[in-house]
């Protein structure tokens, strides 16, 4: 048990107090490492696998090079910061730049390039996906990089805005209380890519491109505001040192034990807690629905808002908590409460009961804000102890290998988690080809509705030869870049024939043929109707018109039927070669497999030349019997559970054991403050008696 560490309550003196306005501007600044970096490191990874079909262990390796990077970047930072002197002092221009560029980058993050004209370059699916890693590995790079400028001089600005124990928990919570007041909303981000406003006939991907834009237009305001408006008390005796070699300020934070134990602590538990955040998105979507993102998205969107609302709220009991029992057995005491969350969830996993979810949810998101917090609080306690000790401040120094070893364990903890979702045969390549057949049945709906559906003839003559033009050269380019994509697919597939043999490949082959054939067929009516649409001028007789849109309205549908046709034709394959695969799941295969089926022989019935109501009633039936396609095998969903459980108990009982081995108390902070105190007196005096000597 950890021994008591205070003998009387503290009370701050008013001359250490901080404003408001400074608080609120400080705080602010905890939307970038709070929301921002967070929802990088989920929706990424997430998005990235079960909307763009991403290997999950790939996925997790490129968000482990950022981490990497970081190892470098952060005590980079962090010395630069130190040693930066300008009339603006030494962490605010690092505010500004940084927050601007944590906007510019965010939405540059999500323009992933997809669509068959990016896909003519890689007619390949592996040369593809591979393509789409490396963008979101360089975008990665940039984004957190970004996020670095911004976090390790903002973190060390809080350290010295006041050397008041207590107070120094008290701006960091103000940090944590905007952050999370913030991250009310970023939950709901995921929902709002889902939104049909966003992601118009795509998928959540495409949404959040839209999404991430309304987030700049608040982050770059932010940024000018919160530099111009904070203060550096501390600027005053930092601009009088002598600026240090890196490799000094490396070698005396890395000597300083009970930094050390404070970082491991908080290394061990972040390592472990981040696979909540992980696979506790998969969970909702693929075990409590069944695979249904949209009604997933909401669940995490309001369990997203729980969580925020607590974070903000459990601020008032930790201010109040803290200075009664001391920073170290109010850190003990959030690492039990994170620990009972997890134990909860082994209840709270209920598919009849969704919301249950909720309980673990609170129970985690209090414990979470107090320990980091307290975590940073807690170097500014280890900077005055590195003062009394050396004679100078290194914030920016120790805060960023503070950082940078939560961030290595968030790394770390993505890149075991992309494994493990890939160990528990999560299949994403079935998730996200039921993602482009739905896709591709609403863009057919879409096209059907932009004709009008019933009243597709109605209007006078000039308007339908104009809109019959328009869809009709549109449909014209989509079928030949089809055509395009089909050709060097069809090259790729012959010469994937002759290197070997792979089973099912000669029935891929004539699949691809024909679809080729009949797009290209489609391409060449389109040019013969196009050419007569140009010489039918307003002298042209309605019913010369109305023939015309009657001609134009099935082929324009053709390509995007010939699409969905061959998503559900590769949906199948992919079934069926996984079920031979697959020794776990055979039966789950099987019933798919068969549900496909049926939905591909609705599909092979359908002609466009149907009456638009018809099939439009017939799409909508489909469209709704596709979203089960993406429910996962029970055995997936059962050591998803089991690893994110169990992976975080473990790793928090390390935690506690390092935590044990942190001598810096209460007491012990207030005997440093004093003695430090005593010291720039007595030097203030000396300076004060040198000065009067020399003007004698």
């Amino acid at each position: 048990m950890i021994e008591q560490e205070i003998t009387a309550v503290h009370r701050t003196k008013l001359e250490d107090r901080i404003h408001f306005s400074q608080l609120a501007a400080y705080g602010a600044g905890g939307i970038i490492p709070i929301a921002l970096f967070n929802i990088a490191g989920i929706l990424v990874g997430l998005m990235g696998n079960i909307s763009l079909g991403l290997s999950a262990f790939w996925l997790g390796v490129i968000l482990i090079i950022p981490r990497l990077w970081d190892a470098l970047s952060d005590p980079i930072i962090g010395h630069l910061s130190d040693n930066t002197r300008t009339r603006w002092g030494r962490r605010r221009p690092y505010l500004l730049i940084g927050g601007v560029l944590v906007a510019v980058f965010f939405v540059l993050m999500w323009w992933i390039p997809k669509g068959d004209r990016v896909r003519i370059w890689f007619p390949s699916e592996t040369g593809f996906q591979a393509f789409q890693l490396v963008y979101i590995l360089f975008a990665l790079l940039l984004f957190f990089t970004a996020c670095n400028i911004f976090e390790i001089p903002h973190g060390a600005l809080g350290m010295e805005m006041t050397t008041d124990y207590h107070e120094r928990t008290r701006l960091f919570s103000a940090k944590s209380f905007v952050g999370n007041l913030f991250a009310m909303s970023t939950p709901w981000l995921f929902a709002l890519a889902n939104m049909k406003l966003f992601k118009g006939t795509g998928n959540e991907a495409d949404g959040m491109r839209y999404v991430s834009i309304l987030v700049a237009a608040l982050i770059i305001p932010l940024s000018f505001w919160w530099t111009f408006q904070l203060r550096e008390p501390g600027f005053v005796k930092a601009a009088k040192h002598e600026r240090t070699p890196f490799w000094k300020d490396m070698k005396r934070t890395a000597s300083n034990r009970n930094f050390v134990m404070l970082t491991l602590t908080v290394f061990t538990l972040a390592m472990g807690f981040n696979f909540v955040q992980l696979l506790g998105s998969y969970i909702p979507i693929f075990y409590v629905f069944g695979g249904n993102k949209v009604a997933g998205a909401y669940l995490l969107g309001i369990n997203g808002t729980i969580w925020a609302i607590t974070g903000v709220l459990a601020v008032f009991p930790l201010n109040w908590i803290s200075p009664k029992l001391g920073k170290r057995n109010t850190l003990a005491i959030s690492i039990l409460l994170m620990s009972l969350a997890q134990l909860s969830k082994i209840v709270c996993y209920n598919p009849g009961f969704p919301y249950l979810i909720i309980i673990p949810t609170v129970l985690l998101s209090v414990g979470m804000l107090f320990f980091f917090t307290l975590g940073s609080s807690m170097v500014g306690d280890i900077c005055d102890e590195d003062e009394l000790k050396t004679g100078y401040r290194a914030e920016g120094s120790y805060y960023s290998i503070f950082w940078w070893l939560i961030k290595m364990g968030t790394a770390f903890a993505s890149f075991v988690a992309g494994a493990l979702i890939v160990l528990t045969a999560f299949d994403e390549i079935q998730v996200t080809k039921v993602d482009s057949l739905s896709g591709m049945v609403r863009e057919i709906r879409s096209e059907i509705h932009s004709w009008g559906g019933d009243q597709a003839f109605s209007g006078t003559k000039t308007q339908l030869l104009e809109k019959t033009k328009t869809q009709v050269v549109e449909a014209l380019d989509e079928a030949k870049e089809y055509v395009s994509y089909l050709e060097k697919k069809s090259v790729r597939q012959k010469e994937q024939s002759e290197e070997s043999v792979v089973e099912n490949q000669d029935r891929q082959g004539d699949r691809l043929l024909n679809a080729l054939a009949t797009t290209k067929f489609t391409a060449g009516r389109l040019e013969e109707l196009r050419l007569r649409l140009e010489n039918l001028g307003p002298q042209a007789q309605d019913s010369q018109v109305k023939a015309a849109v009657a001609e134009a309205i099935p082929l324009t549908l053709q390509t995007k039927f010939e699409k969905a046709r061959m998503y559900s034709f590769e949906l199948m394959s992919h079934l069926e070669s996984k079920s031979k695969e697959s020794k776990n799941s055979v039966e789950h295969y099987q019933e798919i497999i068969q549900n496909v089926t049926t939905l591909n022989n609705r599909l092979a019935s359908l002609n466009a030349a149907l009456s638009l109501h018809i099939l439009d009633n017939e799409l909508a039936r489909i469209e709704k019997d596709i979203l089960p396609l993406t429910k996962q095998a029970p055995y997936t969903l059962l050591m998803m559970r089991v690893v994110e459980i169990g992976l975080p108990v473990l790793l928090s009982l390390f935690s506690i054991f390092f935590l044990l081995h942190y001598s810096l108390t209460e007491k012990r902070s207030h005997e440093i403050k004093n003695l430090l105190k005593q010291r720039n007196e007595e030097r203030s005096k000396e300076a004060n008696t040198a000065t009067g000597s020399a003007a004698a």
